[in-house]
């Protein structure tokens, strides 16, 4: 017990706790002010600027502005003045009626920080209406035989006016049988009745005519007046008297049209047609009634149009009994019109955005809006809430206003756009409920850095590829918008370990596409993988990026030939001769052929086989071994020298391949490879002694037909040229004529020798050939056009056998000059030839081409090596 009350007292100071804050809340924020009504447009209000904390400029640049759910807006805010003044001429008659105080109630919504201030003006009353009757004149009737002390009622005055200048008493004007008596009733209101003092005679004055004024109580006294006819008559003494003075009835507002609320009841104590009552509403100035209607004859009182709560919640009339000689009396009549929840929520947006950036804070304010709903009690409670699982909350701020704020973190990833819904549902049965969509873009920053596919990639390229070639593509994504998600690419600048060069001289990136090239030939023999950091960078402001890891792996291709490392040629002077023993069983080891590849996986395979040998059935090569072994035993009849070759081959496509020759010699020992090579040698060397003793012979029979040929052509030319000299010394006079001026030559022919000659080299020095042709002669016909004869002291024979001499020695001396060329040569090689057979014959034997040699032994100049090759 003690702690159920310890939790209720705590659970009641949180509420007063909290009622207390919202009360100060909203006393902090409500502005009052107080003017009259009647004022001219642009009247001043009050410093709505000071009140608010701000200087008059800031109301424009701070969106300060009058929200109202009312139709009319009776003020404004003046933006140079910081003032707030009247929009309109201001009837307070017209706004509150009979009400006071009369109280406007407005809010200002300050923009930029969505802030509402309360306003609540008040206004008050001047004394602008004059009390009225409803008719000019008054109609009494009364008998002649009523007793003094008799009251009548009058027609009560009206004055719109509120307080002391409404309306504050009657006055009667002075007669000798009437009195006034001013009655009070509740509200306020006073009703004026006539007094009999003295009893009437019909035949001494049948008409009485009085002046009833009503007054106000301003300042200045405003007054009206009406005036009473009284008619004398006779007999009737009684006054109509209502069941009861007031009549309440409350009825809801949705009842139909044409309904019977109530009926009133009067009586009369006459007799005879006197007693005969009929009822009326009492007409009140300036208002006229058409919700009810009162029957004349029953007294029921139904509705002449549909009742609405929410623009009249009671209604108040008066109702008269009459009988038929004018005798009244009145009764009062309370309708109380019954909410019905028949209007839903209205919700007014003040203030919006429509786009928001995703990082903006919790409690940041979306939207401001109104919240009212016109029915009254439960039916007009309303609870606003939002649909849906989303980021967002109200917060209920003064005079019905709520704000729509962020909750939590935004994601425009996530969610791009949110169409939040709020629902304004009351507490009405039925519930009638309002829904209000508000469209939320979400706007986009950097917050996400590109993002690749895989924390890895692994790219597979064969070696050998073009320069320039794509290789790859790779692709980040930015799950931001536009600017944000426009992602570029790039190679993180490192040195490649292998190379020790930067990787930009070995790939590139497209910077927008992604795509790799490739800017060099890889080579899988220098280098198997790279490794490379791609970054991918959006463009956003700061950009973000992230990184990936690219290894680049080399796949071999079949590019490189065995390399064949035993047998090598040796480098000493030796034979490098293999042994095989005579006695040798089949299946003999002989030796072996040691080859590497410097590819990798299947290129790298190598297999042998035997191409060419000595004896083909003698030995056989292992396919994957390369080792060579006797097939079966030697024979007598088997060469001393055996010569394999042997070829490597990989297993790459296409396969590439290599050769080698390997010298065996068949012997039990080494001095017996001595002797046999001896043997060979003297006899190799006396045919190659033989061979060049003719060789000789032939040259020197070559020189002396040579030589003997120049002395015979230098005799003749000394002839001729002898002969010309005898001939021109008789007439020296020739000499001096020009050569233009002799007879023309009609040709000179020349004989052109050329000499061929063919050398042919094989791998036997024995069958070397050395060919000296015949010389080949060939006619040239040199013509030259003849020019005009003139006359001359020689003879035309001695002169055309005399040029015909000189144009004869000319040619000669070519012939001697290209025949002494050829020569030269023909000497030359034919002694080289030599010299190489005698060579080989002694130290090459082993060696399959002579050009090799003669290349790497002797260095020949160019010019001879290009003769060897004509």
């Amino acid at each position: 017990m003690f702690a159920e009350r310890n939790l209720r007292v705590c659970t009641q100071r949180l509420l007063l706790c909290f009622l207390l804050g919202t009360l100060w809340e909203i006393s902090a924020a409500h502005i009052r002010y107080s003017v009259p009504e009647e004022m001219e447009k642009g009247s001043f209000v009050g410093d709505i600027a000071k009140d608010l904390g701000m200087e008059p400029r800031e109301l424009s640049e701070r969106g300060a502005r009058i929200v109202s759910r009312g139709k009319n807006q009776h003020f404004a805010l003046s933006v140079r003045t910081g003032s707030l003044v009247t929009a309109d001429r201001i009837d307070r008659e017209e706004i509150c009626a009979q009400s006071s105080p009369c109280l406007l109630n407005f809010n200002v919504l300050v923009e930029d920080i969505m802030k509402i201030h309360s306003v609540e003006v008040e206004i008050t009353d001047i004394n602008d209406n004059t009390p009225r009757f409803l008719a000019d004149e008054l109609e009494l009737k009364i008998s002649e035989f009523i007793a003094p002390g008799t009251h009548y009622l009058l027609e009560s005055a009206y004055d719109q006016d509120v307080g002391m200048n409404s309306l504050q008493g009657y006055e009667l004007s002075p007669n000798h049988h009437f009195s006034l008596r001013v009655q009070s009733r509740a509200g306020g209101v006073k009703y004026p009745e006539l007094v009999l003092e003295r009893a009437l005679d019909r035949e001494e004055e049948p008409v009485h005519y009085l002046m009833l004024t009503a007054w106000d109580g301003g300042d200045p006294v405003r007054t009206g007046t009406a005036k009473i006819r009284v008619n004398v008559l006779d007999a009737n003494d009684n006054t109509p008297v209502f069941t009861q003075s007031e009549y309440t009835v409350n009825i809801p507002e949705n009842i139909p049209q044409g309904t019977v609320l109530l009926t009133v009841n009067a009586t009369d104590a006459d007799e005879g047609i006197n007693s005969q009552v009929r009822y009326f509403e009492v007409k009140i100035p300036g208002k006229v009634s058409q919700t009810f209607q009162i029957n004349p004859l029953t007294g029921e009182l139904s509705t002449s149009q549909n009742l609405d709560y929410e623009n009249a919640k009671f209604h108040e009339m008066e109702v008269e009994a009459q009988d038929a000689l004018g005798l009244r009396s009145r009764a009062k009549i309370h309708v109380t019109v019954l909410d019905v929840n028949d209007n839903a929520p209205e919700v007014t947006i003040t203030s919006v955005t429509n786009s928001i950036p995703e990082n903006a804070p919790p409690g940041t304010v979306i939207a401001l809006f109104h919240v009212h709903d016109r029915d009254s009690g439960e039916n007009g409670q309303v609870l606003c809430s939002i649909l849906g699982d989303l980021p967002f909350k109200l917060e209920k701020k003064v005079d019905s206003y709520y704000s729509l704020v962020i909750d939590r973190v935004l994601d425009r990833e996530q969610v791009p756009v949110y169409n939040i819904t709020v629902r304004a549902e009351d507490f009405g049965k039925p519930a009638l409920s309002t829904d209000t969509h508000i469209l939320l873009q979400v706007a986009d920053i950097n917050d996400n850095p590109p993002t690749f596919g895989q924390l890895t990639y692994s790219v597979y390229i064969q070696e050998n590829n073009p320069r320039g070639a794509s290789i790859y593509s790779l692709t980040a994504h930015d799950p931001d918008s536009e600017q944000n998600a426009l992602v570029t690419y790039s190679i993180m600048e490192t040195n490649l370990p292998l190379e020790a060069s930067p990787v930009s001289s070995i790939v590139s990136i497209n910077a927008e596409t992604g795509i790799l090239y490739a800017l060099c030939s890889f080579d899988y023999e220098q280098s198997r993988e790279f490794q490379l950091r791609v970054t991918a960078r959006d463009s956003g402001d700061p950009p973000l990026s992230s990184n990936v890891s690219l290894t680049l792996f080399i796949l071999d291709q079949n590019d490189n030939t065995p390399e064949i490392l035993y047998p090598t040629f040796p480098t000493d002077g030796s034979s490098g001769v293999e042994l095989a023993p005579r006695s040798a069983e089949p299946g003999y080891l002989v030796t072996k052929v040691v080859a590497v590849d410097a590819d990798s996986g299947q290129n790298a395979w190598l297999s042998y086989r035997l191409l060419k040998a000595t004896d083909p059935g003698l030995f056989s090569v292992g396919l994957h071994s390369g080792e060579i072994r006797t097939v079966r035993t030697f024979l007598d009849k088997d060469a001393l020298k055996q010569n394999l070759i042997v070829a490597v081959t990989d297993n790459g496509e296409p396969p590439l391949s290599a050769t080698v020759t390997v010298t065996m010699a068949v012997a039990d020992s080494i001095p017996e490879i001595l002797s046999d090579l001896s043997s060979q040698t003297s006899s190799e060397t006396q045919d190659d002694s033989l061979l060049t003793f003719y060789l000789v012979i032939a040259v020197a029979v070559v020189s002396c037909l040579f030589f003997a040929f120049i002395v015979l052509l230098l005799a003749i030319r000394l002839r001729r040229w002898w002969m010309l000299q005898v001939v021109q010394a008789p007439g020296d006079h020739v000499g001096g004529v020009t050569s233009s001026q002799f007879l023309g030559i009609d040709g000179v022919r020349a004989f052109l020798q050329t000499y061929s000659h063919e050398v042919t080299l094989t791998t036997d020095s024995r069958k070397s050939q050395l060919i000296f042709p015949q010389p080949n002669y060939a006619d040239t016909l040199i013509s030259q056009q003849s020019c005009e004869p003139k006359e001359s002291p020689l003879p035309t024979q001695s002169l055309l056998q005399a040029k015909d001499e000189l144009a004869v020695f000319q040619v000669n001396l070519i012939l001697l000059n290209r025949s002494i060329n050829s020569f030269l040569i023909t000497h030359v090689v034919t002694l080289f030839y030599l010299f190489c057979s005698l060579h080989k014959s002694i130290e090459f034997l082993n060696y399959p081409s002579y050009e090799l040699i003669l290349l790497k032994e002797f260095k020949f100049n160019e010019s001879i090596i290009n003769i060897l090759q004509t």
